[in-house]
């Protein structure tokens, strides 16, 4: 049987994904209230109840706002790094011993029909990673949330058959936008978000034969557009001599409203 996924919601006010294979679902992160998380899953037809459990990349409440609610909720298993989980137990409220697991940078986990493989990122978290997941020859990876993509993540995130990309910001608009330049120093930096423009020179290097979609992930409010994002990421691309369209397809992600549910 094939994957299945949904951009549940993305951006500064809350991330969330899901994927599933036959046998295992799994939600990775849970930024949005419990309330608001049941119903992004309602929207793409799928119970919480039914989740094998929930994947944590970083302690930043734009992930983790419902994690708590949602994990004592439906009896979830919660895995996060060691220094991940000591950076969001007080955020996150009680959560019984049989449901804390540790799932460490650069491992693999195997979950019957699926292997999710996680990775460092560089984003100022106490252990930020993202995941790639693989099924029977698939691959989707998700990479949000740092301020450069290293050759490292290239080598790891490479030819995978769909992604979820991050595209935080249009450098112009965060220079000239109102946020205190303390916070603009913070975002442009190696340990901030990737820009429309550099996630297309990052694009260019790890997309491959296999690749066909590509979903533009965690957009500022203030300092991008859907629009924006879609067209610098195309023109990048295509000074490289990439044409989107031809070989991947480009799709925009929302922070209130799930992406259909994709079968790979």
């Amino acid at each position: 049987m094939a994957m299945h996924f949904s951009v549940l919601a993305s951006g500064s006010t809350g991330n969330a994904f899901f994927i599933e294979t036959e046998k295992h679902a799994f939600l990775v992160d849970a930024g949005l209230s419990g309330k608001a998380m049941e119903g992004l899953f309602s929207e793409i037809g799928r119970d919480m109840s039914k989740l094998t459990g929930i994947l944590v990349t970083h302690e930043h409440s734009d992930h983790i706002k419902g994690l708590g609610v949602v994990a004592r909720k439906y009896k979830l298993p919660i895995y996060a790094n060691a220094k991940t989980w000591q950076a969001m137990e007080r955020s996150i409220g009680e959560i019984s011993t049989e449901q804390k697991f540790l799932f460490e940078m650069e491992q693999v986990k195997t979950f019957g029909d699926l292997d999710i493989e996680s990775f460092g990122v560089s984003h100022d978290a106490a252990e930020p990673m993202f995941y790639a997941f693989h099924h029977e020859g698939k691959k989707v990876v998700i990479i949000t949330d740092t301020g450069y993509v290293s050759d490292r993540m290239k080598g790891i995130i490479s030819n995978a058959d769909a992604y979820v990309f991050e595209s935080n910001h249009d450098v112009s608009m965060l220079r000239m936008g109102k946020y205190p330049w303390s916070i603009k120093r913070r975002i442009l930096s190696d340990v901030g978000h990737v820009s429309n423009e550099d996630a297309a020179l990052a694009m260019y290097d790890v997309v491959g034969d296999n690749t066909k979609r590509i979903y533009l992930a965690h957009l500022s409010l203030d300092n991008n557009m859907k629009d924006l994002a879609r067209m610098s990421v195309e023109q990048t691309l295509k000074s490289k001599g990439v044409v989107v369209g031809e070989q991947f397809s480009l799709f925009d992600t929302d922070p209130k409203k799930p992406t259909e549910l994709v079968t790979l």
